[in-house]
């Protein structure tokens, strides 16, 4: 570089000074570590605004439901209450972030449910393998959406519209419009049971018992997210990435540690986990890890980001489509075993609307209208808050058009920031 050119970052190099990073002349590059840019105060709205308003959303409810919102019983019921759409939510985000939608996934859970039924309460097949041959049927369902999509060119939006019919038609078939079960207890364990508590209880003061168990995991799950982050930090420094400051990168893990101590010790107090809450918790770090660091979980934003890039970069546009819809069959149908087995039965209704819930935790939870942008977290908070939401104001004895108004309101609310950043974003370029 000459000494009259600019380099990229807009500062001039003065004649006859190294390069930025170079080696002083005669000393070794190791010796010397280029310095990190410093830590600064800042604060993403787009990433951080469904937290703040999540909180917000907690307070509001909490005040006008004399703090029954976060009573013990109350947190367990809106975990294992939702946890259908949870489950549908993490699906939907991965095929949301590649510019797609599924409209077919309520209609999904209502068969997958029914069959499950059919398997084990008429056919009398063992609980395990009804779910692995239901799981099957749910990936075929996904395999013949993505087949459509990714390979015959339809739009995701025509296939899964007529497949939110074909299916919900098959159910009806299916079950002859009547509900069956009960479900064995194994399955019912797993949509409304606790984790048995193997250390018993000990006491918290004025909270009176809590479950070691359910401590110590929490206190784990603390650990986990520190260091992770932690880490995340250290290696952004390493490659001269900007990172917040000190003081509120650790604020940001206080209020997380927080948020999640409080919820443990509630369910703590209450019974214990429930199996539901750990299913979704290894679910969140399986999908996390696939979207951060797996090659596959790039290629999905990459799609969704620009897909003319990503062809002409070597990516295999067609397969991601057709094993993201594979992936989204799967988990609805893990949702439709979960959602029969807590009402312990398979019901001609169940899933109406539930494509609804999904689609809305993850627009609500930061994912892009055009694609390239979401988190699985963020779709989990999403969820939580359209569960916060149903929770509190029936808590309240709101009428169901006025949780409807609310809950439109606040989807509406979600798009209209992420197109609103956008436009202030393209308007500072």
């Amino acid at each position: 570089m000459s000494s009259g050119q600019v380099p990229a970052h807009g500062v001039a190099e003065p004649a006859g000074t190294a390069a930025a990073g170079a080696p002083p002349p005669g000393g070794d590059l190791l010796a010397v570590p280029p310095k990190a840019p410093g830590g600064r105060f800042s604060f993403n709205l787009r990433q951080s605004g469904i937290y703040i308003a999540f909180a917000l959303i907690i307070v509001l409810f909490s005040i006008l439901t004399d703090g029954e919102l976060l009573s013990p019983q109350n947190i367990s019921n809106i975990m294992v209450q939702n946890s259908y759409v949870l489950i549908l939510a993490i699906g939907m985000i991965l095929i949301i972030i590649a510019g797609h939608i599924d409209l077919s996934v309520g209609s999904v859970v209502g068969l997958t449910g029914a069959i499950a039924a059919v398997l084990m309460v008429d056919m009398d097949v063992a609980w395990p393998i009804a779910i692995l041959v239901t799981l099957v049927v749910g990936a075929l369902i996904g395999a013949w959406q993505g087949y459509w999509i990714a390979y015959f060119g339809i739009p995701a939006f025509i296939v899964t519209l007529a497949g939110m019919l074909i299916f919900r038609a098959l159910t009806l078939t299916v079950l002859g419009n009547q509900g069956i079960g009960p479900f064995p207890d194994e399955v019912r364990t797993l949509a409304n049971g606790f984790v048995p508590g193997f250390f018993g209880n000990i006491p918290l003061g004025p909270l009176d018992g809590a479950d070691l168990l359910t401590l110590l995991v929490g206190l784990a799950a603390v650990a986990g997210i520190a260091g992770t982050q932690w880490r995340a930090r250290q290696a952004r420094l390493g490659y001269r990435q900007k990172v917040d400051a000190l003081p509120l990168f650790l604020l940001k893990i206080g209020a997380a540690a927080a948020v999640v101590m409080v919820v443990i010790v509630q369910l703590a107090r209450f019974k214990n986990l429930p199996w539901v809450l750990v299913l979704l918790a290894l679910l969140v770090l399986g999908y996390t890890l696939l979207t951060n660091r797996a090659v596959f979980g790039r290629h999905i934003y990459a799609i969704g980001g620009n897909l003319n890039a990503a062809s002409l970069s070597g990516i295999k546009v067609k397969s991601v489509t057709f094993w993201i819809f594979v992936n989204m069959g799967v988990l609805a149908a893990l949702a439709g075993i979960i959602f029969a087995g807590r009402l312990n039965q398979a019901g001609p209704t169940a899933g109406n609307g539930f494509e609804l819930d999904a689609i809305a935790a993850a627009f609500i939870g930061g994912a892009a209208v055009q694609g390239g942008v979401g988190k699985v977290v963020g779709a989990l908070t999403g969820g939580l808050i359209m569960a916060v939401i149903n929770n509190g104001m029936s808590l309240i004895g709101a009428p169901s058009e006025r949780v409807m108004l609310f809950k439109g309101l606040v989807l509406l609310a979600a798009v209209a920031l992420d197109v609103w950043t956008k436009r202030r974003a393209g308007a500072a370029r």
